[in-house]
């Protein structure tokens, strides 16, 4: 079967393996469609956390299943995604509930090879039943949900102000399920293209240019002098995860879903003195996947907003630099397998 291996940091190179026979515990899906995300950008720049080259990169994914060795309720030939963070059932997050942090998680695309290839065997208790959406909804549940768990880590209440800090595909969900859980929400980016995005396709009241504007002045006279009491950053900017932590009213949380190499440094007495909560938020958990997909089917969110770009698998190696660059507006591309 086709693959498409990044080899090292900007390289990526075509190949060939054999496809996957089933195994105790596996599934094995046809993959259909694969949506790039900034893990699969920012490996293919060499910044991103956890990884190791050559590696297969793709998890935001949809397929039909061919075969499962035990996977209860599901038929062959149904349309699916999965759940891509493989974790151990037995460590203490596991058994508390959050095996999205397993102390031996492994992140299909990341600690193992991943989806850009035309079949691929996956945990059969893994698998997402597709519902009745399509693949490219499905190809959009991994992401959003990303979101979602964003937005529950943070408690997010009806009627409080969020800032989201970063406007790009995961700061996009946080945004949405932000506006289901019944927040105001506040956009902030430093390009107005994607800023102006929020404004038009998903109806953001209000958006700042931190380039632009003067931030606190602007978030003073947003939330009636109080600042948001959640600011959630999905940058994985070092200086924008910073530069956020003034930007918190008092009693406030902040929620890291960005993620960048490097420590984090602020003012204890600012922290301090607001009694701010400061947490991460690391994947998601089929709780969310089923968030996502109800909210999808009562029309709550709108996935085809988000795809800007397509391409077909064997365009994916010319095309993939491309969708680093700003100024090319790429907020989701999704990948088509042949038939």
């Amino acid at each position: 079967m086709k693959t498409l291996i990044c080899t090292t940091p900007g390289q990526f190179a075509y190949g060939e393996k054999e496809k996957p026979v089933l195994s105790k515990g596996q599934a094995i899906i046809k993959i259909s469609r694969i949506g790039i995300c900034g893990t699969d950008l920012h490996a293919f720049e060499g910044t991103q956390p956890y990884f190791e080259y050559p590696r297969i990169l793709g998890h935001e994914l949809a397929g039909e299943l061919v075969e499962a060795d035990v996977a209860p309720g599901f038929q062959q030939g149904e349309a699916v995604t999965f759940i891509p963070y493989f974790h151990c059932g037995a460590c203490i997050a596991c058994r508390s509930g959050k095996p999205n942090c397993c102390t031996s998680l492994k992140v299909c695309g990341v600690h193992v090879d991943g989806g850009m290839v035309e079949y691929l065997s996956v945990p059969a208790h893994s698998l997402v039943h597709g519902q009745g959406l399509s693949f490219d909804e499905l190809a959009l549940v991994e992401p959003l949900a990303i979101g979602a768990h964003g937005v529950r880590r943070a408690g997010v209440q009806p009627g409080e102000f969020v800032l989201v800090v970063g406007a790009g595909p995961i700061g996009l969900g946080i945004m949405e399920f932000s506006r289901i859980a019944g927040a105001q929400v506040i956009a902030m980016d430093i390009n107005e293209r994607r800023l102006a995005f929020c404004r038009e396709r998903l109806q953001v009241a209000h958006t700042v240019n931190a380039k632009e504007e003067d931030v606190t002045a602007r978030l003073l006279e947003i939330t009636n002098g109080d600042m948001p009491t959640v600011v959630i950053d999905a940058t994985g900017s070092q200086q924008a995860i910073r530069g956020a932590f003034p930007y918190m009213a008092h009693g406030a949380r902040y929620v890291l879903v960005g993620l960048q190499k490097g420590e984090i440094s602020f003012s204890h007495p600012e922290f301090h003195k607001r009694e701010a909560t400061l947490m991460s938020s690391r994947n998601a958990t089929r709780e969310d996947f089923e968030h996502v997909i109800a909210s999808m089917k009562k029309g709550w969110v709108q996935p085809a907003t988000y795809i800007t770009h397509r391409v077909t698998f064997d365009r994916v190696k010319d095309e993939f630099e491309s969708w680093l660059d700003p100024a090319n507006g790429v907020i989701k591309a999704m990948v088509t397998m042949e038939a």
